[in-house]
């Protein structure tokens, strides 16, 4: 392989790596008090560009690079492309939101591209060791990212708590890592399903991968590893929530894929009852506490902790169905959660002026796009038909109920119906009638990277929910290129019978 095209299997990330570089390099050659919001406009450049690299690697064909750490193929692409592309929307929302005067403006958008380079690496990563580095980097750049705002009281807070559970969630995350290889000799992805066969410590490795695990529940805010969300959301500027709610949860998602599918398929009966009770506790968890809330903010923290517990139902089929699923799953929630916070961050602005449901009152009325897009992405995460979260909780739970699990489709089914409530007390509150002292009469006019962001947004929640066929296809063409559902997909009976085999020895060793 030429040089050339090794590079080309990381260029998103050299982009993304370039971009918040050359933020940083212009940034201080600024005056002191001078208009930094021209600087911006790097970012969504070097976005796009990523996104545009990323769309190429479709036509790169199947291999690694850079020693065999780094895999390009159909999943990671897939994932390149959607952290890219809420990576590009994100930074049009924060151009429109934040002032000229905002403290450390071209830090704010070189983390952005920084802690993006740390996700690319995660999706395209197979071996652990780069997997925990692109963790590490997209983490310390979320944890700054929610604290930006350092003049607040809740900021500074809820980054502490985000960086202190987060610090927890990362050792449980790195010892994993040491004990699988502790038991099967390799950290790279693709060798240790190979290593579980010959080795005579599974015990070990199944400990390894419930401690993995918990790292990545962490990182999705799956319950009950969640209690850092409703504060690091609350805390942090809204744009930015965006972001942070989104891009480095598929990051984490796409890894446990490939760990759960690539590596550790044949210990499905170990960690499929596992994930099967981190869905459950997530999906009730969540739904009931967002009832609760009055601050729209923390309400949608817990809406995303539900919204993991949908996710992690189609982790427990060991099919193509359920990768399929879960990858389509993240796209329509990304896409449905950063077109909301582009909503709120434009109607509250950096400062979060409206916080309360009740500040939304009125909202339609003041400005009807942005009430009429709000409404349309919460009926969207209701799953209204033509949407793309109707399709979304469709393949999932379809998977389930495919693959014998009807109780959790059942319990899928109840808290979407319990979420209604309290999407549906939003929309009522956006179209009703605001009174003389309602906080939504300032609201500015919307600006051209706001609109872009809305635009991409709504177009993409309605191809989602029209035609889904396209996307769909790419995620089951993801799902395709673990070794293990490909050889299993049309023979059940060899999957029962290897699942059997480990299991035996599993028992013999203890």
């Amino acid at each position: 392989m030429t040089g050339s095209m090794t590079a080309f299997r990381i260029l998103p990330e050299i982009i993304s790596t370039v971009t918040g570089v050359v933020i940083m390099v212009l940034d201080p050659l600024f005056p002191k008090q001078a208009n930094r919001k021209p600087l911006g406009w790097i970012a969504p450049l070097g976005a796009l560009a990523a996104l545009i690299a990323s769309l190429c690697q479709y036509s790169l064909p199947a291999g690694t690079a850079y020693f065999g750490v780094v895999q390009t193929d159909a999943f990671s692409t897939f994932f390149h492309v959607l952290i890219s592309g809420i990576l590009l929307v994100s930074v049009l929302v924060t151009l429109d939101a934040v002032r000229p005067d905002t403290e450390n403006l071209g830090e704010l958008f070189a983390l952005m591209s920084f802690g993006a380079v740390g996700m690319l690496l995660m999706t395209s990563g197979v071996e652990l060791l780069l997997v925990f580095i692109g963790l590490e980097i997209s983490s310390i750049s979320t944890y700054i990212l929610a604290g930006f705002r350092r003049k607040t009281a809740k900021s500074p807070e809820s980054a502490l708590k985000y960086f202190l559970l987060g610090s927890f969630a990362t050792a449980f995350f790195l010892y994993g890592i040491a004990l699988t290889y502790g038991a099967t000799g390799t950290t790279r992805i693709p060798n240790i399903a190979a290593g579980l066969a010959h080795s005579h410590a599974l015990p070990i490795a199944v400990v390894g991968l419930a401690f993995i695990v918990i790292g990545l529940a962490f990182k999705v805010s799956a319950a009950p590893f969640h209690l850092w969300t409703p504060d690091a959301y609350e805390g942090a500027p809204s744009p930015v929530v965006g972001l942070m709610s989104t891009a480095p949860k598929a990051a984490a998602f796409a890894v446990l894929l490939r760990i759960a599918y690539e590596a550790f398929p044949l210990l499905h009966h170990h960690w499929m009852p596992l994930l099967w009770l981190l869905a459950a506790i997530s999906m009730t968890i969540g739904n009931l506490g967002a009832l609760r809330q009055k601050n729209v903010k923390r309400m949608l923290a817990y809406s995303s902790i539900a919204h993991a517990g949908y996710l992690l139902v189609a982790f427990t089929v060991l099919s193509t169905e359920g990768v399929a699923a879960a990858s389509f799953y993240a796209v329509t929630y990304a896409i449905m959660n950063v077109g909301i916070f582009a909503v709120i961050s434009h109607a509250g602005g950096y400062e979060d002026r409206l916080t309360l449901i009740e500040d939304y009152k009125g909202l339609a009325y003041r400005s009807p796009l942005l009430g009429g897009v709000l409404a349309f992405f919460l009926l969207s995460l209701i799953g209204i038909p033509f949407t793309g979260g109707f399709f979304g909780k469709f393949y999932v739970f379809a998977a389930a109920i495919h693959s014998g699990m009807i109780w959790l489709a059942i319990i899928g089914l109840l808290n979407s119906g319990i979420a209604v409530f309290y999407y549906l007390r939003v929309i009522t509150a956006t179209y009703s009638k605001p009174s003389d002292s309602s906080p939504v009469r300032n609201v500015p006019r919307v600006s051209a990277p706001l609109f872009a962001a809305m635009f991409l947004t709504v177009a993409a929640t309605l191809l989602l929910g029209i035609i889904p066929g396209r996307i769909l296809s790419l995620a089951r063409n993801a799902a395709e290129t673990f070794p293990y559902l490909s050889m299993h997909k049309e023979s059940p009976a060899p999957q029962a019978s290897a699942m059997a085999a480990i299991h035996t020895k599993t028992n013999t060793r203890r």
